[in-house]
């Protein structure tokens, strides 16, 4: 079958022969319809010959390409309907699969595009050898001996054999004219140029070119004779040297300079990787220096071989040098202001570019360049050391101390003030989320290692560095493993933090603290403030000038002694101490007294200064609230007694035992609308405010995950405390409306003494005059009372007791009536101030304030 094939080639080879030939213009017309069967023989042989070689065209084999090509040709000629009917044959032909087709289908058209062509060319020269030049040979010059003979000949050369002959040697001559020609024109020679240039690319001025100041680049001198286009060639090669010099430049400058703060370790490493690139650029300078020894041959055969360099070849050798000097030169003008991160960042931004040889040259310059930069991150992360002697990191320290020296005040800020981000030294590389983390880990292992005195973090940080596949050791982080960093930061975080949690809640019990300050500071252990409200309640009555601070210190003492706080831990109970605020004139020692948490390192990073100033600001709140409470206590206690309906008020007269009947309903009317206000206050206080804002600040502790969430729950804590017990900036005018009720009960609490006073005044005049009898149930109740100062009401007549005890109670009447007046109105004014509070929470006070609707009722317009 394969036989059968080849037969079949060789006849239509042998037929394509004989036509070709027949189609000679030349030929006589018989010749030309039968050739002569020798050069008929020899040309077939000489085409099987030609299509038996491995010689195949310098082009893809694409037959798209080629069909296109011939598409195109076609159109540009005018042929448009030739061309689209080439197109629809074409897509027939290449559709066409199986037995019968064609497989090489790309040659077959590049074999009618050239067929073409040369059917073109004979027929504007009429010329038929270009049919197939080779073809009219005759056997001598085909045949293997006569060719071996004539291999030597000039027709010959290196096995090809040349078929336009020269024997005049017009060529030659041609050649030495031109030779000639360009003497004339060119005064310096090429390889003089080329050496020159090569100098001007080391920065060295050479014979003719060298270096203007004034132009800043290398020039050719106008003075020269050398065509224009060799002048415009030279100046191009120049730029290289141009650019050599301002990239040396910079690492000259930068290295003599070295160490200093402009420069840096960055810096550094940048004029490093530069200098590594001119080393490798001073190699290509002296594998060139080696081929400008050669000289430079004329346009002849053979100039298109040969070791030589001319400045045409020159300017290939320097496409891919000059590329890379130009991005040193972008790279040195751009950094020249910059250091660090922002170095390191501005040249990761022309990494960016789609041009391979550009993003792998850059990428490998970035490698030496971040080199001190992931070495600072990888010591931070995993040693919480921060080395950066010239200020090129993106982290900031503000402590300026030693370890072994920092004092108490710089370990309770360290946390929030000791380290800070530097934003301009951040490099475009690292995002905003992971610089955060990354600053989060350093301090956390800073926290540990100063405030806690801890050195756990040690293996957490060997365990996160197995567990994210790196190592300790340095260089185990580079540019271009921004995946490796972000898992190394993640395992690192999440253990340090973790385990510096761990040792806030169990070594330093946080929680506890947390726990002891809301029931001392915040009031919540009920026994505890009750005692400390009894024992301490005469003494702060007195002046806050002859207050002494010890005595209050026994009495809190005491309280602690007297209550359950005695179970607490001692060294939670040593921290609970008496804090007398600072005085003004005419301050009682209620003004002034107040309760403080000592909170020593590391707790004082979340109870700093202004945290237990807002502490304090709560405990002032509530302990006028207290007081309050307490006030009103008291006054129930005074009148509770039954001596005022003794039957020793039988006697009086009907008036003045009316008077005395309203006033007392008065005052007990005026107490209960005190103390349901304040009680319900107190409740809202109590348990709707703290307990609420307390349990969500324990879940929110127990899903912290580092010390940042657990600071941000504590402070979310404090802020829903203050906002909703009125303390808030919004709330403000009521809180003032609030502080003016509770002195009006105080007032109140001072109105219902002075009144049982003159009652108990009025029971101890009226019991002189009773019978022996009465005398002595009397006695029994005023045998406690202490001794009437002189010019009471006992030495007084009946008559003159009882118009001095009608004027008495008709004053307190007035009073008392005055206080419920302004009291109705200030709870009018704080109630119509509840609704339009931004917290809700304040809402709810209102409905517990006015749950039947009485206020709202009394006052339907407002």
């Amino acid at each position: 079958m394969e036989d059968d094939d080849q037969q079949k080639t060789l006849d239509l080879v042998k037929e394509l022969v004989h036509r070709l030939l027949s189609h000679n213009p030349t030929a006589p017309n018989n010749a030309a319809q039968n050739p002569n069967p020798t050069d008929l023989n020899n040309s077939f042989r000489y085409a099987v010959r030609i299509l038996s070689s491995k010689l195949t065209p310098s082009i893809a084999p694409d037959a798209d390409a080629i069909a296109e090509s011939i598409k195109r040709r076609l159109a540009t000629q005018g042929k448009s309907s030739k061309a689209l009917s080439f197109a629809d044959l074409y897509n027939k032909f290449a559709s066409k699969t199986g037995a019968g087709s064609i497989n090489n289908k790309w040659a077959v058209l590049y074999l009618l595009k050239i067929v073409s062509e040369d059917r073109k060319v004979s027929q504007a020269s009429q010329n038929s050898a270009l049919l197939l030049p080779n073809l009219t040979l005759d056997d001598r010059e085909i045949g293997g001996d006569s060719r071996n003979s004539r291999r030597g000949d000039k027709g010959w050369e290196n096995g090809v054999l040349v078929v336009a002959k020269d024997p005049e040697n017009l060529r030659e001559i041609a050649f030495r004219e031109f030779v000639n020609l360009i003497k004339e024109e060119n005064e310096v020679s090429e390889e003089v140029l080329v050496r020159d240039v090569l100098y001007a690319c080391q920065g060295i001025d050479g014979k003719y070119v060298k270096f203007d100041a004034d132009l800043d680049g290398y020039v050719l001198p106008e003075n020269f004779k050398v065509p224009r286009s060799t002048r415009t060639m030279v100046r191009k090669l120049c730029e290289l040297g141009w650019l050599f010099r301002k990239v040396r430049g910079y690492i000259t400058d930068s290295l003599d300079s070295f160490p200093t703060a402009e420069v840096g370790t960055v810096g550094q490493a940048l004029c490093a990787a530069l200098q590594d690139e001119l080393s490798e650029y001073y190699k290509l300078l002296a594998v060139l220096e080696t081929q400008t020894m050669n000289p430079i041959p004329l346009v002849s055969r053979s100039a298109a071989s040969g070791n030589y360099l001319s400045l045409r070849r020159l300017s290939v050798w320097f496409v891919e040098p000059m590329v890379k000097m130009r991005l040193m030169a972008v790279l040195v003008d751009t950094c020249k202001a910059l250091k660090g991160g922002a170095m390191a960042g501005s040249i990761h931004l022309h990494a960016q570019h789609g041009d391979p040889l550009v993003h792998e040259f850059m990428k490998s310059l970035l490698r030496r360049v971040c080199s001190p930069l992931f070495e600072m991150v990888r010591r931070w992360v995993l040693e919480g050391e921060l080395e950066d002697i010239f200020s090129e990191f993106f982290i900031v320290s503000e402590t300026k101390e030693l370890e072994s020296n920092v004092s108490q005040k710089a370990k309770e800020s360290l946390w929030r003030e000791g380290y800070r981000l530097h934003s301009m030294m951040l490099p475009s590389f690292i995002s905003q989320p992971l610089a955060q983390r990354i600053l989060r880990t350093g301090k956390s292992i800073n926290f540990l290692r100063v405030c806690c005195d801890d050195r756990g973090w040690a293996d957490a940080a060997t365990e996160a560095a197995a567990a994210a596949g790196t190592s300790t050791r340095r260089g185990s982080l580079g540019y271009g493993e921004t995946d490796a960093l972000e898992n190394l930061v993640a395992e690192a975080a999440k253990r340090i933090d973790k385990h510096l949690l761990d040792v806030m809640y169990s070594r330093y019990k946080f929680k506890e603290h947390c726990l002891a300050i809301k029931r001392y500071l915040l009031l919540g252990q009920g026994d505890f403030v009750q005692y400390l409200m009894d024992s301490i309640g005469e003494e702060l009555s007195e002046p806050a000038n002859t207050i002494s601070s010890f005595k209050l210190a026994g009495f809190l003492e005491s309280a602690i002694r007297s209550s359950n706080a005695q179970y607490d831990d001692r060294d939670i109970l040593d921290r609970v101490r008496v804090n007398m605020m600072v005085q003004s004139t005419g301050d009682r020692g209620w003004d002034v007294f107040s309760l403080e948490y000592d909170a020593s390192v590391p707790l004082n990073t979340v109870f700093t200064e202004s945290v237990m100033a807002e502490y304090r600001r709560i405990f002032n709140f509530l302990w006028k609230l207290r007081r309050v409470e307490h006030a009103l206590i008291g006054a129930w206690k005074t009148m509770k007694p039954n001596c005022i309906t003794s039957n020793s008020f039988v006697k009086l007269q009907g008036a003045v035992k009316s008077q005395l009947l309203v006033t007392l309903r008065q005052c007990q009317v005026l107490w209960n609308e005190m103390n349901h206000f304040v009680t319900n206050l107190q409740y809202y206080i109590m348990f709707e405010v703290l307990e609420v804002s307390w349990s969500n600040f324990s879940d929110e502790m127990e899903a912290a995950k580092d010390l940042d969430d657990l600071l941000a729950a504590h402070e979310k804590y404090l802020n829903s405390i203050v906002e909703k017990s009125l303390l808030g900036e919004r709330s403000r005018p009521l809180y003032k409306s609030l502080f003016v009720l509770f002195d009006l009960i105080l007032r109140y609490r001072g109105q219902v003494d002075r009144l049982y006073k003159g009652i108990y005044e009025l029971q101890a005049r009226n019991a002189v005059s009773l019978p022996s009898k009465d005398k002595r149930k009397s006695s029994k109740q005023t045998a406690k009372k202490p001794s009437e100062p002189p010019g009471s009401w006992i030495g007084e007549g009946r008559k003159a007791l009882t118009q001095r005890a009608g004027e008495f109670l008709q004053n307190m009447g007035k009073e008392l009536g005055a206080i419920a007046k302004e009291y109705t109105l200030l709870l009018e004014v704080f109630l119509s101030e509840l609704p339009v509070q931004q917290h809700i929470d304040l809402k709810f006070l209102l409905f517990r304030l006015d749950f039947t609707e009485f206020y709202s009722q009394l006052h339907p317009t407002k």
